[in-house]
C-alpha cells in the first residue's frame, strides 16, 4: 500500500501556497500606499481553497520554462477591494490600518498552516524509520 501525500497532508499543503500569494498581494498594497491611482487588491480565498478542495487547478499546465502562465482565462486569483473609506482625492483606494490587519492574520492562519504540516511530517518520519 502506497503513502499518499495528498491524504497525508490534506488541504494545508495548498492552504500554504494560497497564503504565501495574499501575502505578496497584502504587501503590494502596504507598499503602494502613497502611489496615486493604486487600487487595492485581495484573493478571495474561500474560492482558490474551493478549488483546491475539488482538485481544480488555477493554472494550465505548461511545457516550456519560457510559457507564459495562465489562470483558466483569468488574469489571477485577485479582485480589487472595495473602498471603505472616502477618496483622498488621488484615486487610491488603500487603508493602510485594514491592509496591515490583513497582513497580519493572514500571516498567523500561515503559521498555524505550516506547523500542522510540520507536524505531520514529524509524525510520517517517525513512522518510517520506525521510531515512537
Amino acid at each position: 500500500m502506497g503513502l499518499s501525500l495528498d491524504k497525508a497532508f490534506g488541504i494545508h499543503q495548498h492552504s500554504i501556497i494560497a497564503r504565501g500569494r495574499r501575502a505578496e498581494v497584502l504587501a503590494n498594497n502596504i507598499a503602494n500606499a502613497d502611489t496615486p491611482g493604486y487600487k487595492a487588491k485581495d484573493i478571495n480565498f474561500q474560492e482558490v481553497m474551493q478549488r483546491a478542495k475539488s482538485g481544480q487547478s488555477s493554472q494550465i499546465t505548461t511545457t516550456h520554462e519560457k510559457h507564459f502562465k495562465i489562470h483558466n482565462g483569468r488574469q489571477s486569483d485577485t479582485y480589487f477591494v472595495t473602498p471603505d473609506q472616502p477618496d483622498t482625492g488621488d484615486g487610491n483606494t488603500v487603508n493602510v490600518q485594514l491592509e496591515r490587519n490583513k497582513f497580519l492574520e493572514n500571516s498567523m492562519e500561515y503559521q498555524a498552516s505550516l506547523r500542522f504540516l510540520s507536524g505531520r511530517i514529524s509524525g510520517l518520519k517517525k513512522a518510517i524509520t520506525g521510531q515512537s
